[in-house]
């Protein structure tokens, strides 16, 4: 990405997305890779009063823990996000890698340890999140690894991810309260109803959402964003989904997820590829075999699947549901150290009912529920 892009999204996540205040404190990380975006939010930041420190994660660092380190080692709580937790105010963090494949061949019950090890001070992040205190955003810099993910040039990738987060526009803000106005009427909707049927191929899923908050997810907390979501009522969930399209643990695909459900918990996984990893990540904890999201993707600009699932859950025309922990803010009370996405398109065949009332159809909102 051009330096005009970077120092666009810089202004944009601390301006609009974080709204940063002179004196807050402002925690910055990303892998090496992505060294020139910390330096572009970094400087911005520090334009803007704030108080700011920067951590750079190496990849390589992380998987000779899994590879090389004991037990103790891979279950030692992550000091430096506590630190992040305890104490930001804002905390922004870029995703992109030298190898998206790094943690292909880590063992999957290792990697279950890990997460296990973090499951307190994610709760915490959850919370802080949840009423106010803390406000994250995530987002993504191009690299040569992504793009080739996305089986896209580095150049393409680039183009695409400006895009997906209207940073090619005069003014990409005024584009995302527009944004932030369209969804508020489908929040409006759906708060007041109390159960959704999704129905696609080879799924047909109940799913409560009586007394839940749905969230309108306009680049305040994912950049670029275009979602809606809740956390469901957790033993409110029946029936069966089949995810169209991998889902992506550390690096790791899952191909052709089918789960059922009943009461809540998944009673039956079954995966054509890395089903192992589907049934250990399961039993993480209490918490894993729930669902703590559900969601409606509504970024138009994104419509291929490039195994990023900030961009993946945000594909105009599809829904997806995440295993794990809820969100507070949306009144969901399931805790799990994982939250898990994965994806089901609806522009096919898909259908949304909201109490009995279809008002989403082949990937669209239908104008007309609205009178």
């Amino acid at each position: 990405m051009s330096d005009i892009y970077l120092e666009k999204l810089a202004k944009l996540l601390l301006s609009y997305s974080t709204r940063v205040q002179p004196g807050e404190k402002v925690f910055i990380t990303a892998e090496d890779v992505a060294i020139p975006w910390i330096e572009a939010v970094a400087s911005q930041a520090f334009q803007m009063g704030a108080l700011v420190r920067t951590t750079v994660e190496l990849k390589s660092v992380r998987l000779a823990k899994f590879r090389y380190g004991s037990q103790e080692a891979i279950q030692a709580e992550d000091l430096f996000f506590k630190t992040i937790v305890d104490h930001a105010d804002i905390f922004l963090s870029a995703w992109g890698s030298w190898n998206t494949k790094s943690f292909t061949n880590i063992d999957a019950e290792k990697i279950k340890m890990g997460i296990q090890a973090n499951e307190a001070v994610r709760r915490k992040f959850s919370q802080r999140m949840g009423d106010g205190s803390l406000r994250w955003c995530g987002t993504q810099y191009p690299t040569h690894a992504d793009a080739q993910e996305a089986g896209m040039s580095l150049e393409e990738y680039q183009d695409f991810v400006y895009r997906a987060g209207y940073l090619h526009t005069e003014n990409p803000i005024a584009e995302w309260l527009r944004i932030e106005k369209d969804q508020e009427k489908w929040v409006r909707y759906l708060n007041s109803k109390k159960e959704l049927r999704i129905v696609s191929e080879k799924t047909d899923l109940r799913v409560g959402i009586a007394g839940r908050t749905w969230i309108n997810c306009c680049g305040r907390e994912n950049f670029p964003d275009g979602e809606i979501f809740t956390s469901p009522i957790e033993n409110q969930i029946d029936g069966r989904i089949t995810f169209s399209f991998p889902g992506i643990y550390m690096g790791k695909e899952v191909e052709k997820i089918s789960l059922r459900v009943s009461n809540g918990r998944v009673v039956e996984a079954r995966a054509k590829k890395g089903e192992d990893l589907l049934r250990s990540l399961l039993t993480t904890d209490n918490g894993a075999g729930f669902f703590g999201e559900v969601a409606i993707g509504t970024n138009y600009q994104i419509q291929q699947f490039t195994r990023n699932m900030l961009f993946d859950e945000k594909i105009g025309g599809t829904i997806h549901m995440a295993l794990g922990d809820s969100m507070p803010e949306a009144g969901g009370t399931n805790q799990s150290s994982i939250h898990w996405d994965m994806l089901c398109d609806m522009r096919d065949q898909g259908e949304i009912y909201a109490d009995g009332e279809l008002f989403y159809k082949q990937g669209k909102f239908i104008e007309d529920v609205l009178g």
